[in-house]
């Protein structure tokens, strides 16, 4: 089959690699419909040190069960099915208290020894306690949607929770990638009152007032931290979701939190210390997040999205086929693309 390898930064390939096949009684084949490149993706694409072996790439897909192994009780072949970034068992003490990222027999998407989502078909470990299977055709209007689920979706709702977002709060999102803007969606969701996305990009501005930003920031810095000041009387946000991971996107959402406050952290860090800890200690702000546990939020946000009240699917800005994922990475690499769905 074919696949989705990177061997360094900037040198993504598609190649023939060992055909997905059951190994475990626990595991499902999946033919993969849709996938999608995510801007986590960039982070190994700027900074992969040269490998020979090459890294299997993707973690965000949708697909159509082909087999399942001997122990698999809540999928079956012909079911399509939508796959959490992170496989995980579901019933181990992490996975029952809603942190599936966190699972005791769980994992990631590609890497050397698993597939990845960027590919044409998938072993999924843990089938039953993984997937979850989508109540439409493989070629609903709405697919878009759905895929967000595996990742964007959740990971926006994920840290909108972590900041304590709630009805008639002040909401600053930091970040107007797929991800922030998804929290746009979240914190509206909730019921913010006042939605501030900070973001410098007019097409991604756009799609951030459709979901629901109220104000835009487009400064950097000191400059937008004094405007999200000025735009909140003084005080700052009461929830701020840190939706990058560079140290002046943290630097920034730390900031522009009130006292009180809380920040919502799932940018993958690019730092190994976090700025403003002082401050922020003595402004007894809650710092949370990590790794978006999207498996328990999918049965939550699946209705709103087949009901049509929420349509994060519009952060897809380009479609492709697999061949042209080597393209996909450098549009996304240079902000032609907010993000890039594989059709196959």
């Amino acid at each position: 089959m074919r696949a989705t390898v990177m061997y360094g930064s900037g040198d993504v390939r598609i190649e023939h690699v060992p055909d997905a096949h059951i190994i475990k009684p626990t595991d499902a084949l999946v033919t993969i419909t849709r996938a999608c490149i995510c801007g986590s993706d960039l982070w190994p694409y700027q900074q992969m040190k040269p490998s020979e072996i090459g890294n299997r790439m993707g973690h965000e897909f949708i697909g159509i069960v082909e087999a399942v192994g001997t122990e698999v009780r809540r999928v079956k072949p012909g079911d399509l099915v939508v796959a959490p970034f992170a496989w995980s068992d579901g019933t181990c003490i992490f996975c029952q208290g809603g942190l599936h990222t966190s699972c005791l027999h769980g994992g990631f998407w590609g890497g050397t020894e698993l597939d990845g989502g960027q590919g044409e078909a998938v072993r999924v470990p843990q089938a039953d306690g993984t997937l979850v299977v989508l109540p439409v055709g493989p070629d609903h209007a709405l697919m878009p949607s759905l895929l967000t689920l595996s990742d964007v979706m959740g990971t926006g709702h994920h840290a909108a929770l972590a900041a304590k977002v709630a009805p008639g709060k002040t909401v600053a999102v930091v970040g107007d990638g797929a991800v922030g803007l998804c929290g746009v969606i979240a914190a509206r969701r909730l019921g913010a009152e006042q939605i501030i996305l900070l973001g410098r990009h007019p097409d991604r501005i756009a799609l951030g007032r459709d979901f629901g930003a109220t104000d835009i920031v487009s400064e950097r810095g000191e400059a937008a931290i004094e405007r999200v000041r000025a735009l909140t009387g003084g005080l700052g946000a009461h929830s701020v979701l840190e939706c990058v991971g560079h140290g002046e996107a943290t630097r920034t959402a730390l900031s522009i939190a009130r006292a009180g406050g809380a920040v919502g952290r799932v940018g993958v860090p690019q730092d190994a210390t976090m700025p403003a800890a002082m401050s922020t200690f003595f402004r007894n702000i809650t710092i949370a997040g990590g790794p978006a546990p999207v498996r328990a939020y999918i049965e939550e946000l699946l209705p709103d999205v087949i009901e049509g009240r929420i349509e994060p699917g519009r952060v897809f800005d380009r479609t492709i086929t697999l061949d042209g994922v080597p393209d996909g990475y450098r549009a996304m690499n240079d902000r032609e693309a907010i993000k890039v769905m594989i059709r196959f």
